[in-house]
């Protein structure tokens, strides 16, 4: 029965053939021959995906309010630019930009475009002064002002701060599209008026305008103040819940995931001056957490 034999291996090699193939084995071995042309293009594996956020950023700016300014920090009601969590060159505080790019780098690739007193609807401007740096990161802290206003009315309403932040991240992205954005979000104000009620120098500055919403009357615990001070917190949570979401949408912007908000900021992190902005120990406390973000 030879032809039935041969008819036999034939079927078995077809088979085998087809067995390797399905497993995807690699048939070539031994002194067999590469593949070459189309076929080696297709052997070899395919790269692995540039990853969208750089852990390692060459250049820094910075956008935001007084606590980016190092606001009563270093003296009563003043700026102290050198300070600030983001772009400050103080071995105190080691900013986000010195811990990022070393410090000789960072005096020349950070800027610090924040502004006191300034809200989120100064925040797209200031967006488009950074742009002409054309900095790799762009670290963003602003809401408290909207927040802190003269009464609860004042406060910016959530869909205007929506708004505002969203036409920030858009004046961004229309000259810098692959800029990388760190959002960090607004302090627990309930939190520092509870660690400064007890400092009757702070509360003496307060009375100057420091956030009244929140920190006017400190002493008073009536149920009218209670629920005054409830209403603006409730509105800083409604602030960060906005910047988490538009920051979400944006795959080159990472928010701190309420880091800022959950940290217990105590005495030694607020100013001797006004026991409300941080503290030199504050601000290192605040690059620390940016900096974690971005490099994670």
């Amino acid at each position: 029965m030879p032809k039935r034999r041969h008819l036999s291996r034939t079927v078995l090699a077809a088979v085998t053939a087809a067995v390797l193939g399905a497993a995807g084995c690699d048939a070539v071995g031994g002194d067999s021959p590469a593949p070459s042309g189309t076929d080696a293009r297709s052997a070899r594996p395919s790269p692995k995906p540039t990853p969208t956020w750089d852990r390692s950023p060459a250049s820094v700016a910075a956008v935001g309010d007084s606590i980016t300014r190092g606001f009563d920090a270093c003296s009563v009601l003043s700026d102290c630019p050198e300070v600030s969590w983001a772009t400050g060159s103080s071995p105190q505080v080691d900013s986000l930009a010195v811990r990022l790019l070393g410090k000789t780098k960072a005096a020349r690739q950070s800027w610090n475009y924040a502004v006191t007193g300034a809200r989120m609807a100064d925040v797209p401007g200031q967006m488009a002064q950074a742009a002409t740096r054309r900095p790799e990161l762009v670290a963003v802290m602003a809401g408290a002002n909207d927040a802190c206003r003269a009464s609860t009315d004042a406060m910016t309403p959530v869909a205007d701060f929506r708004a505002q932040f969203e036409d920030a991240m858009s004046t961004l992205r229309e000259s810098l599209p692959k800029t990388q954005v760190f959002v960090a979000s607004v302090p627990n104000l309930m939190r520092l008026w509870e660690q400064g009620r007890t400092n009757p120098l702070g509360k003496q500055v307060w009375k100057l305008g420091i956030c009244p919403s929140m920190l006017s009357d400190p002493d008073s615990l009536t149920t009218q103040s209670n629920q005054r001070r409830e209403t603006v917190q409730g509105r800083v949570e409604a602030y960060n819940k906005v910047l988490k979401e538009v920051c979400r949408k944006d795959r080159r912007c990472r928010f701190d995931d309420g880091a800022v908000y959950d940290f217990r900021f105590g005495t030694e992190q607020l100013s001797q001056w006004d026991w409300f902005h941080p503290s030199v120990d504050g601000q290192a406390r605040l690059a620390e957490i940016a900096y974690r973000t971005v490099t994670n």
